[in-house]
């Protein structure tokens, strides 16, 4: 028979394994919770979830009367998972954009605010918030050596404490330095290796930047003079003449390029476009028509489209061999024509109000096909183009711009009964079979058999149904 006292012994023992035993529940319930969080990390390093340790943790959870204790696991293991949130380390601040940066494929852009001042004759800005030095090019080709050959480096450098030089003209405008050499006096490269870069890069600043012209082409500059008055309230300057200090707030040191005769919309502050270059266009040489929509007056000859053919000289290659016939066949359908031979001589305005008074413009591949960003939209540009496989040129400069300047585009594709080359070549000769193998010859070979030495006539009757095709086009009346 067991004494009271040893009874308190029994109960104290059995109370002392149940306590031994809850502990141990929790210890377990815990560093399954622990577990269930925790990661596992492999002989390899890398943290996974294990599917045995949660199909454990499923197995053992039991509905066990604890008090707290299983409040106070599940706030320690919040506890332990806040902690390893907290040491986590925090996503670092996004960098600062550097002062020179690459803007496209074909450009990089360079810009700084502070005190800036430009030294024109040695090319060099200097600007009190730099910490290195910077060295650019501004041309949008910049991975083409031999037009970059052409185009001066400008360096931007810390502004020196002790020796810095003193401000000889100051400017609240924005400095825009940009280069006129490369493959300017052509107006395929005019328009899109600097005018549409100036311009995407120009527009936000609402005409308060100074354009500083790097290899700087009197002739170039005037002929375009028209389109850097419309983007700038302040004089171009032919900077690398320039003995003055000029000190401005900020800085930009080459345009940006976002596509061949056009501007991306998605890529610019405002959404601005093609169409805004155009309407700028427009109000820079005074061209009347936005659209190709003919006059109301029945009486009006304008209510005849008109169409222009861009005529080139048969030494410069790509010439219409039978232009005279061509106009006289479209005269017959009922077009206005008019036949211009644009060349760096040409009066840029008068050209260009030309083009703007037209419907359709017809040219073979060339720097003249360029003039179709005077065209009202609504008109249509006819490419013709070369024998010799070129499908792929004339839709990277002509075809794929035509879309953003609002303008429809057809394709008259020259055949080998089409071609001079055919009087050049016997009949077996790789440039008039094999046209990609002088392709692969590189683009001095392309270049020489297939641009510059081949000219064109065009089957009347092949072309009369492409212009028929760009008559059906227009929003002219068809009782008209």
């Amino acid at each position: 028979m067991k004494t009271r006292s040893s009874a308190r012994g029994e109960h104290r023992r059995v109370g002392n394994v149940a306590l031994l035993a809850l502990m141990l529940c929790s210890v377990v319930a815990l560093s399954l919770i622990r577990g269930r969080f925790a990661p596992i990390v492999t002989s390899a390093g890398d943290a996974i979830k294990s599917e045995d340790a949660a199909a454990a943790v499923s197995k053992a959870a039991v509905n066990i009367d604890t008090g707290d204790g299983a409040d106070e696991a599940a706030a320690e293991a919040a506890a332990e998972e806040k902690d390893k949130e907290e040491a986590q380390p925090k996503p670092a601040a996004a960098a600062a954009k550097p002062v020179c940066y690459e803007t496209s494929r074909r450009s990089d852009t360079c810009e700084a605010a502070g005190d800036v001042r430009v030294m024109g004759s040695s090319q060099t800005v200097y600007v009190d918030t730099l910490d290195r030095e910077w060295k650019t090019k501004p041309y949008c080709r910049k991975h083409d050596n031999f037009a970059l050959s052409h185009v001066k480096e400008w360096t931007l450098k810390p502004l020196p404490s002790g020796a810095a030089p003193r401000c000889t003209v100051n400017s609240s405008a924005t400095a825009f330095v940009l280069s006129t050499g490369g493959f300017t006096g052509n107006p395929f490269h005019d328009y899109t290796d600097v005018l549409i870069p100036a311009f995407i890069t120009a527009h936000p600043f609402g005409g308060e930047v100074q354009f500083l012209v790097s290899s700087y082409k009197s002739w170039w500059v005037n002929r375009y003079i028209q389109i850097f008055q419309q983007m700038s309230r302040h004089e171009v300057v032919d900077i690398d003449a320039d003995d003055e200090v000029r000190c401005y707030p900020n800085v930009v040191v080459g345009p940006t390029f976002h596509r061949e005769l056009g501007v991306d919309a998605s890529k610019t502050p405002s959404g601005y476009s093609t169409a805004d270059f155009r309407k700028m266009l427009r109000d820079a040489f005074g061209l009347e028509r936005a659209t190709a929509t003919p006059s109301g007056d029945r009486w009006d000859i304008r209510r005849r489209p008109r169409l222009l053919i861009i005529s080139r000289r048969p030494s410069r290659g790509r010439a219409f061999m039978n232009e005279r016939a061509m106009a006289d066949m479209a005269a017959s359908l009922g077009f206005d024509v008019r036949i211009g031979e644009p060349d760096t001589s040409t009066d840029t305005s008068k050209f260009a109000r030309l083009v703007n008074s037209c419907d359709v413009m017809v040219g073979v591949h060339g720097a003249g096909l360029t003039n179709m960003v005077f065209l009202p939209a609504g008109a249509v540009v006819v490419q013709v183009v070369p024998y010799g496989r070129l499908e792929w040129l004339a839709r990277n400069t002509f075809a794929e711009p035509s879309a953003g300047m609002e303008v429809h585009y057809l394709e008259y594709a020259v055949q080998l009964d089409e071609t001079t080359l055919s009087e050049q070549y016997p009949s077996d000769h790789p440039v008039l079979r094999d046209p990609m193998a002088i392709h692969k010859q590189g683009w001095n070979a392309l270049k020489t058999t297939y641009l510059d030495k081949q000219n064109v006539r065009p089957h009347l009757g092949r072309l009369k149904n492409t212009f028929l095709q760009a008559l059906k086009m227009l929003p002219h009346g068809r009782d008209d």
